[in-house]
């Protein structure tokens, strides 16, 4: 009887468990103070924080199968031991271990990938938050910021990190977030040279996030001129939040330090300004209308 009791516990715990989340799901906007068409502006790093915690519930409910898939093989090996005998009971037991092993493999495996997903994921956000402070000082030169822009359509959907507007053009700012590696001889630890192709690191050159960098530049071209009637300019700029970016000839796509990109977006003294004010309220208006879907 006491493992009918121990079984019946295991299903009622999983009840509870199922209503209570099934309870928050529906009651997270009970009684709340804003109206239900409230939508604020999205974030630095928004994505990645609805990734973060996609992650945090993925790893819970897979914590919470490791918990109970050993109690319920036990419970199974302990029920076979005084129901089953013979060589029966040999081919159960060996079963039920084999079961028992293969389930706590596969959950760990699962657990493991998780939590280098979510260290990755939180790595990446947390570049992002870095980029996004150090691009507040162009708010008081009238530059308007937005962050985790949507792009693209509903078959390939994708995300612009940053996206600045001011006197001086559009700006569209891709974010990488790496860790640092061992290095090579004649090069240092913390030191990105660009040469206008390829990225150099401490380790060994790659491309990786030059032409992302440039294909998102040019959609956000491609909609401002559906928007405006004409074509807008829209520069590409890739940085990397805690390295030190030296940059030795041009390219297609301007590589920072995220320090670095103020200055670099600055309207030139001896230049007019790129778009006049009431282009940039257009275009603030747009992005403010795409970036507003922030739900409580």
């Amino acid at each position: 009887m006491h493992w009918v009791f121990l079984g019946g516990y295991c299903l009622v715990f999983l009840a509870l468990l199922a209503g209570a989340a099934l309870w928050r799901h529906k009651n997270r906007k009970a009684r709340a103070p804003f109206p239900d068409n409230a939508r604020l502006l999205r974030g630095p790093g928004e994505t990645l924080r609805r990734k973060l915690a996609a992650l945090d519930e993925q790893i819970a409910c897979e914590l919470l199968a490791a918990f109970l898939v050993p109690l319920a093989v036990g419970g199974a090996l302990a029920w076979i031991a005084t129901h089953v005998s013979g060589p029966a009971q040999v081919i159960w037991l060996i079963a039920a271990v084999v079961t028992l092993l293969t389930s706590l493999i596969v959950l760990v495996r699962h657990l493991v990938g998780g939590i280098e997903r979510w260290r990755n994921t939180w790595l990446g956000y947390y570049g992002e938050r870095v980029v996004a402070e150090s691009l507040e000082p162009l708010k008081a030169a009238g530059f308007r910021i937005f962050h985790d822009v949507p792009g693209g359509d509903s078959e390939s959907p994708f995300n612009i990190d940053h996206v600045i507007a001011g006197p001086s053009g559009i700006f569209a700012i891709e974010t990488k977030t790496r860790r640092k590696g061992r290095a090579r001889a004649g090069f240092a630890g913390d030191q990105i040279i660009y040469d206008g192709h390829a990225l150099a690191y401490p380790w060994g050159e790659d491309q990786h996030g030059l032409e992302q960098a440039q294909r998102q530049a040019a959609w956000l071209g491609t909609w401002l001129e559906q928007i405006l009637g004409h074509s807008v300019p829209v520069q590409a700029i890739l940085t990397f939040p805690g390295w030190n970016v030296i940059t030795r000839a041009r390219g297609d796509v301007t590589v920072l330090n995220p320090r670095q990109i103020p200055a670099a977006v600055a309207l030139p003294a001896e230049n007019g300004p790129a778009l006049d004010e009431r282009q940039l309220d257009l275009i603030a208006r747009q992005l403010d209308t795409r970036c507003r879907d922030v739900e409580f």
